[in-house]
């Protein structure tokens, strides 16, 4: 990525794709980002409310090596948000 892409948020690499998980209602979707040669942990929480999907996006500062890592990583941070917030996380 260039430099301008990196200062700008030019696009990340997300090509690694993992399984989607349900925790007690909500969607939770690993959606790591490839940064040189490690991975972002990152995901997507899903919830549909009202007949609305709501959804609500994660990107912590944490970085791992391994894909298989970092999905996990993603995935109990995500659930780990799920049970502290709750639906509030869509406000």
């Amino acid at each position: 990525m260039s430099l301008f892409g990196r200062i700008f948020g030019g696009k990340k690499d997300t090509a690694q794709s993992a399984p989607s998980e349900d925790y007690g209602g909500y969607r939770i979707i690993p959606e790591p980002i490839k940064e040189g040669q490690v991975w972002r942990l990152s995901a997507r929480i899903e919830k549909e409310i009202d007949g609305e999907v709501k959804s609500h996006k994660i990107i912590r500062a944490d970085t791992i090596s391994s894909h298989e890592d970092v999905v996990a990583a993603s995935i109990a941070k995500a659930k780990q948000l799920v049970d502290e917030q709750g639906d509030r996380m869509f406000d």
